[in-house]
């Protein structure tokens, strides 16, 4: 695995990430919420592009991983400027943001800030707006009240933690309402069994998009993670025909 570094800023946390120069352009992983660069999928892809002589990016945001910060106060334009921070101060020339679950939504966040960094989106059970659908209304007046919502993680022993100070950001970066300004090539997968974010979610994704170049591919019998090695296997073929399709145009 490639070495494990940091990336120091002013005003804002160290970032930790993973870096290997190659083949552009450069794909870049998001983690979901409350995750990091160390899962399944961020590994497949890292061990993809070292065997394809691929150029590629893993990062933990601020408060996450072996980053810097406090996971409470961080934002999810915060999340979006450290991607960005890192692709400036890493990488030269174009990349391909693969956003998992959240990580799909600072994906189309990245794209909409920076155009021309972006040459191409990869969704997997992409989750734009889940401040919005993703709580009861009972649990966003507890978030606006008590400032954090604690709740049982299905992945972690921690428990799953909301600030308010992410939320609010959050409700503020809402994108499903309106067609999105996004006009790179998009790939999104979803599993149909996903009980955190219903794939409907990715065909409305499509749907506002005003890319013509979107794919959505539905898994019947996946799950959120996505994380089976035929998963992962599907994953990586969408990313190596995404690829191809860039290269050829």
């Amino acid at each position: 695995m490639t070495e494990l570094r940091y990336h120091d800023r002013k005003g804002r946390p160290r970032l930790a990430y993973r870096h290997r120069e190659g083949i552009g352009p450069t794909l870049v992983f998001l983690p979901g919420y409350m995750s990091d660069m160390t899962g399944s999928k961020a590994s497949a892809i890292m061990a993809y592009a070292e065997a394809e002589n691929r150029a590629c990016l893993l990062l933990d945001y601020a408060g996450c991983g072996s980053s810097d910060g406090e996971f409470e106060e961080q934002k999810l334009t915060d999340w979006r400027d450290d991607v960005m921070d890192l692709v400036n101060a890493l990488v030269l020339g174009p990349v391909v943001l693969i956003g998992s679950s959240m990580g799909g939504w600072l994906m189309l966040l990245c794209a909409l800030a920076h155009p021309e960094r972006v040459s191409a989106l990869v969704g997997i059970a992409a989750a734009p707006d889940f401040t919005d659908w993703g709580f009861t209304q009972d649990e966003k007046l507890t978030i606006l009240r008590d400032g954090r919502l604690e709740q049982p993680s299905d992945y972690d022993d921690s428990p799953y933690v909301t600030s308010r100070t992410f939320f609010e950001s959050g409700e503020a970066s809402r994108l499903l309402g309106t067609e999105i300004a996004i006009d790179c090539p998009v790939r999104l997968v979803h599993g149909q069994q996903d009980r955190d974010v219903p794939w409907e979610y990715s065909v409305r994704l499509a749907r506002q998009l005003r890319s013509a170049d979107v794919h959505v591919t539905l898994v019947k019998d996946g799950d959120h993670r996505l994380s089976r090695v035929e998963d992962v296997a599907r994953l990586l073929a969408q990313i190596e025909w995404l690829l191809a399709s860039l290269k050829a145009s």
